[in-house]
């Protein structure tokens, strides 16, 4: 019922609803499960937006606070009061069921990696500009991830880049895994050659990859985006500074702000969705009385600006958006 409501322009294809996007275009990149462990969880290949029936809920009406969302949710369901909402986020396609929370798969996942200096991960990210990776604690790397794809069952392992996702504390809450291709790609290392190589498990709400971050101190400044390679680019120019990856537009826009904050710059990302996220967290924070500022890249993002136009180039038009003391402090 939810998904013929909300995405209407789609249709069923087996255990799935298939349509184009969370914004009810036609096409088959964005698919719900309908039965299962899983029921109610979506993915956009194209995009990399995930998330559960609120999510899609939230993206489907345009809507940013969760209040407004649980309202459109109540409405449509007809409740005659907020029920309690359960979290539904977890696995988006990390195997065979399990009984154990997401949330514990997820740092039993972590514990099986390695350190990433040295190995295949390190080196995709080196190809990218990011030559040092692997001073971050929240980077590492599994050789044989297991891989299974949504749609056909197929399931392969593949090696991974592994990034934990931590909330305020430091606690990991979740994972994401970038898979890798094997390395013998005479174009160098990248991403594996599956439908979505980008996948998360876990709470990732209001969390975040994060970066030179620290759990005990106030963070007065900090810089916050989606991709983890767009927010590795600007700290490798920027290694003093705070920064979070938030994976996606939608948590992006649900980031949950540390003690003390006052300013805080939002790496922009150029897609529809990525105009979401930064208009949504900028709406929170000036709530929150957080001065939101947007870091724009000069070429499609960061990384790109960091690979073709170099770290001085970027390092000069960062310069001319921070602020003269952040300048000081960040862009010695």
């Amino acid at each position: 019922m939810v998904c013929r409501h909300y995405l209407s322009a789609g249709r069923r294809a087996g255990n799935y609803w298939l349509v184009g996007d969370v914004a009810n275009s036609r096409g088959r990149s964005l698919y719900v499960h309908l039965i299962g462990p899983r029921a109610g969880r979506w993915t956009d290949a194209a995009t990399g937006q995930f998330g559960d029936l609120l999510d899609l809920v939230r993206e489907a009406c345009g809507l940013v606070d969760f209040r407004d969302v649980a309202e459109e949710a109540r409405h449509f369901l007809s409740l005659p009061q907020p029920e309690p909402v359960s979290d539904l986020r977890g696995d988006v396609g990390d195997g065979p069921p399990a009984e154990r929370p997401a949330t514990e798969r997820a740092r039993r996942l972590f514990r099986m990696t390695q350190p990433l200096a040295g190995t295949l991960a390190d080196i995709y990210l080196r190809e990218r500009g990011i030559l040092r990776a692997s001073a971050h604690g929240a980077l590492r790397f599994h050789l044989s991830c297991y891989y299974r794809d949504l749609v056909t069952g197929r399931t392969a392992s593949h090696p991974a880049l592994v990034a934990a996702v931590t909330d305020a504390a430091g606690a990991i809450t979740g994972v994401h895994r970038t898979y890798l291709s094997s390395g013998l790609d005479p174009d160098g290392v990248g991403k594996a050659k599956v439908d979505d190589p980008r996948r998360a498990l876990g709470g990732l709400l209001g969390n975040g990859v994060r970066f030179r971050y620290p759990v005990t101190d106030p963070v007065p400044v900090l810089a916050a985006g989606e991709g983890i390679e767009t927010m590795l680019s600007l700290s490798h120019v920027m290694p003093g500074m705070p920064m979070v990856a938030a994976l996606t537009a939608n948590h992006l826009a649900g980031f949950h702000f540390p003690p003390g904050c006052r300013r805080i710059y939002i790496a922009a990302d150029a897609d529809a969705a990525g105009r979401h996220g930064i208009e949504g967290l900028s709406r929170r924070a000036q709530a929150h009385g957080i001065l939101p500022l947007v870091l724009s890249p000069e070429l499609g993002d960061f990384n790109d600006d960091l690979r073709r136009l170099g770290p001085d180039r970027l390092t000069a038009s960062l310069r001319a958006q921070l602020t003269p003391e952040d300048v000081v402090a960040f862009l010695p």
